[in-house]
């Protein structure tokens, strides 16, 4: 029995392909069932029904998008981020470009959610605006007088989780909602996508909470300079012009000032005290990393440069903690999707203004699991 070809169309395949930065190698090598793409782009030759589930996975595409006559007039996403060049946009892997598709289905999601209007009472996005020759310190203060969560909130905080769970919480109730996902790369720790109206901040949650709670504030910097940003660890093999590198920077030393705002250190540091047993201490109390509070010491000249640099290079090779394997599913697209926005998608639900369907499109889970998400979410405030 012949096996049955699918009548796809073969430019489409090469702007799937393209639209992740695969070449046709990588992607050839990337399944087996892949090994005649090249033949696709050509129309020498047309995948199965089963190779198109599976190179629309990939690609994250619906299957049906390969049968259109040619490619979907769809806004390139690099042309958001006003911060990077085409250069340095082509070295960003496709892990992390299908993420940034997947963000962009999340922000369309939220639109649609709220009728185009932001849910939130007020929206910082809006109203405020970071320019890059201001006073730093002055720049921190207007934005935490925004948001509202004082020193004396931040300093009461147990342990980081609840440090990112409140952060995470009352960016949203400004405008600005965060997601996070598994990037399986330790070269990104977050990106954000630039909107009027539906900002939204997508953080790593591989790393380490201390250090996504810096990423939520210099995406959070990206957003108010409007443009959309990358947090790369790694230094791109095109270096970035002069005046894209300065916002970096600016985007850096705004996450450090706005969560260890200068007055604040002054109080509460012992200058006599050993610099790294202080930034143990001092880590804790403002729920960041020590490498935030040993920058402090560098800037006053209070440990050599050098001091500095051995000591985080020492801490960056501690030994990480094993992910634990198999984690609960339901609490894991809880940290992922947030738990305002899934009360937001349930609120619509209970509003008759979407079904069960469309709601786990929204949330992007299978339907059979939206009665257990709602009771993880949904009970647990009531």
């Amino acid at each position: 029995m012949a096996v049955e070809r699918m009548p796809i169309t073969p430019e489409v395949v090469t702007w799937a392909r393209e639209r992740l930065g695969y070449s046709l190698d990588a992607l050839a090598v990337k399944r087996k069932d892949f090994r005649k793409i090249a033949e696709w782009e050509m129309g020498e030759s047309r995948p199965t029904y089963r190779q198109l589930e599976k190179l629309a996975k990939d690609l994250w595409l619906p299957v049906a998008v390969f049968f259109f006559p040619e490619p979907p007039e769809t806004p390139k996403i690099e042309e958001t981020f006003r911060t990077l060049g085409s250069e340095q946009f082509d070295e960003v892997p496709p892990s992390i470009r299908k993420l940034l598709h997947k963000a962009r289905a999340f922000q369309v999601g939220l639109s649609e959610l709220s009728d185009g209007r932001n849910p939130a009472r007020t929206q910082i996005i809006r109203d405020l605006r970071l320019d890059i020759n201001e006073e730093l310190s002055y720049a921190t203060r207007r934005v935490r007088d925004y948001i509202g969560v004082t020193l004396e909130q931040q300093f009461n905080w147990i342990d980081n989780d609840e440090a990112l769970k409140n952060w995470r919480s009352a960016l949203f109730n400004v405008g600005v909602t965060v997601f996070k996902d598994a990037f399986k790369t330790d070269d990104y720790s977050g990106f954000s996508l630039y909107d009027s109206d539906f900002p939204i901040i997508y953080v790593n949650n591989s790393n380490e909470k201390v250090r996504q709670i810096f990423t939520l504030f210099h995406e959070l910097a990206h957003l108010l300079f409007h443009t959309s940003g990358v947090d790369s660890n790694s230094t791109f093999q095109y270096p970035l012009l002069e005046e894209y590198a300065q916002i970096e920077r600016r985007c850096n030393a705004f996450a450090g000032a706005f969560l260890v705002p200068d007055n604040a250190f002054e109080r509460v540091v012992h200058p006599e005290a050993d610099p790294v047993s202080e930034a143990q201490r001092l880590s804790r109390m403002f729920c960041v990393s020590r490498e935030v509070i040993l920058r402090k010491y560098r800037d006053r000249q209070l440990i050599s440069p050098q001091e500095y640099r051995e000591t985080v290079a020492a801490w960056r090779d501690e030994i990480r903690p094993s992910a634990t394997r198999g984690g609960n599913y339901y609490r894991t697209q809880i940290a992922y999707l947030g738990e305002d926005y899934i009360e937001l998608a349930f609120r619509r639900l209970e509003e008759n203004l979407i079904d069960e369907e469309e709601l786990a499109d929204y949330l992007a889970v299978a339907p059979k699991n939206l009665d257990k998400l709602e009771d993880l979410v949904i009970g647990a405030r009531s």
